[in-house]
């Protein structure tokens, strides 16, 4: 496989750097950076694809966050693998951040007083009333799960239009500045020639 590493990494090796990137957090947030900027599309699609990954991350529905942001970035006309990008927004260290941020809007709005615990499952009620103990369990289940999906909805809607303005009005400025570099140095060029080696102009 291309890029497939020549040595496994050990478990605990990949669960660290998981849970904190060996290239620190500033490096691999301008890693992510130049990955997006360097993305083939307009602007729009670009901002609206990340921002759909990212507002999908505060959402509950852990396990889905991939495909339902892909499914955003359809809808709003984004970048597929901006919006794969995007739901690194979501990881082990802000997941503690957003649910608590999200369930605590959630239940706000439905003026829940407080947390639900999550109920009991038995597998023995289950395998004697499938349907019953099912359905029950379902409604108890979404009692706790409302507030976060609520509160994911509304506050994941802010996060979305954040992104998405100021992401596309970085992105514009980011590649008016590449343009303005690359003009410059196609003028030079026309001006004096091929007479030294003139290195790519690469993006910042």
């Amino acid at each position: 496989m291309l890029f497939k590493r020549r040595h496994k990494q050990p478990f605990w090796d990949r669960l660290l750097t998981m849970l904190w990137p060996r290239r620190g957090i500033k490096r691999s947030a301008s890693y992510i950076w130049h990955r997006v900027a360097r993305l083939d599309g307009s602007t729009h699609a670009i901002a609206a694809g990340f921002a759909s990954g990212a507002a999908i991350s505060f959402t509950p529905f852990l396990g889905l966050h991939i495909v339902l942001g892909m499914l955003l970035a359809w809808v709003t006309r984004g970048h597929i693998l901006a919006s794969l990008i995007g739901t690194f927004v979501g990881n082990p260290w802000s997941f503690p951040l957003i649910y608590g941020l999200t369930g605590g809007v959630g239940a706000l709005m439905l003026g829940v007083p407080e947390f639900g615990t999550l109920p009991t499952f038995s597998f023995t009620e289950l395998w004697g009333d499938p349907l019953n103990y099912g359905g029950e369990y379902l409604e108890l289940l979404s009692i706790v799960a409302k507030p976060f999906i609520v509160g994911g909805m509304l506050v994941g809607t802010i996060v979305w239009l954040t992104l998405y303005s100021t992401l596309r009005a970085t992105l514009d400025k980011y590649r008016n500045a590449r343009d303005a570099r690359r003009a410059a140095r196609a003028l030079e060029r026309e001006m004096y020639g091929e007479t030294r080696p003139w290195p790519e102009v690469k993006d910042e």
